[in-house]
């Protein structure tokens, strides 16, 4: 093999291992949100609610955009997989926060009220596009 295919080969070999990651934290998180929130967002959407949806779409949103911005301002995989942690974890802070906040949010949402959803979905997003701006360091 000549230089040019080694360096194609190991560019290969870095995407799966970012992109492995990724998935690997998407999975986690989604897994650790689900577990946060006191209603059971998977159910709830299989039932055929719109708002745990909204919320939950929006909060995977709001995590995949500081993901991205790890992966791409990250200097090594470890800088990666540390930043990526800091991102799940201020996801899980936004919930707690607008939870916080407004009070009936959960009840809310399991009620299939759209607009209590759509806002959490909104700071879920708004905060991840800051989370993933403040690691462009």
């Amino acid at each position: 093999m000549n230089g040019l295919q080694l360096d194609s080969f190991q560019g290969l070999i870095d995407f799966a291992k970012y992109f492995v990651a990724a998935l690997g934290f998407l999975l986690v998180f989604c897994a650790i949100y689900c577990k946060v929130t006191p209603y059971d967002e998977l159910k709830l959407v299989r039932e055929g609610k719109t708002a745990p949806a909204i919320s939950f779409g929006g909060a995977f949103i709001g995590f995949v955009l500081p993901l991205h911005s790890a992966i791409t301002h990250s200097v090594g995989f470890l800088d990666m997989l540390t930043w990526a942690l800091v991102a799940m974890v201020v996801q899980i802070l936004v919930f707690s926060a607008v939870r916080g906040i407004f009070k009936d949010l959960v009840k809310q949402i399991e009620d299939n009220q759209v607009a209590s959803a759509t806002l959490l979905a909104f700071f879920s997003v708004a905060i991840g596009l800051l989370n993933a701006a403040s690691m462009t360091y």
